[in-house]
């Protein structure tokens, strides 16, 4: 069976996939494909579907084993620690968001500083501002309108000459 065949190589790639989303690629699609890829490399090295079945409860209980003696043992912080991003922007180190009220510029009309692809540079009224457009690419120098104001995200459309 070729499954069978190439069971230890679907596991050693499962690791390394969820490796590389531990370490390198966070967001969840490579661990979960190498999670997969671990499942299907173990349950194709079983002799039946029951024998899988039961491989596959094995781990599962391991897992759950481990994780709670890392829960109970305090370790599982530790490690938590480790992996994760524990720097926060805090008012008191100076972090503080921009409390400038964007609205002002809602259906006003400039020229663009830089292409807008989407993001760019606009002048509006002699002030540089920082938009966005609607997704399209805006050449340098084409006059644009703000058609929407989110936060301190200024959002502009091109405005067709003529």
């Amino acid at each position: 069976m070729f499954l069978a065949a190439a069971a230890p190589a679907l596991i050693v790639l499962g690791l390394i996939l969820v490796a590389l989303e531990i370490f390198i690629l966070p967001g969840g699609i490579a661990g979960l494909i190498g999670v997969i890829m671990m499942m299907a490399g173990l349950f194709g090295m079983a002799d039946s579907v029951a024998q899988g079945i039961l491989y596959m409860s094995i781990l599962l209980l391991l897992i759950v084993v481990i994780f709670l003696v890392a829960w109970r043992t305090g370790n599982l912080g530790r490690v938590w620690r480790r992996i994760s991003l524990a720097a926060k922007q805090d008012n008191r180190d100076g972090y503080v968001a921009p409390k400038q009220d964007y609205a002002r510029y809602l259906n006003r009309t400039g020229a663009a500083l830089t292409l807008l692809r989407p993001a760019g540079t606009v002048e509006i009224e002699g002030e540089r501002v920082d938009v966005v457009s609607e997704g399209d690419y805006i050449p340098q120098g084409s006059l644009v309108k703000v058609i929407a104001v989110e936060g301190t995200r200024i959002v502009v459309r091109r405005v067709e000459n003529g």
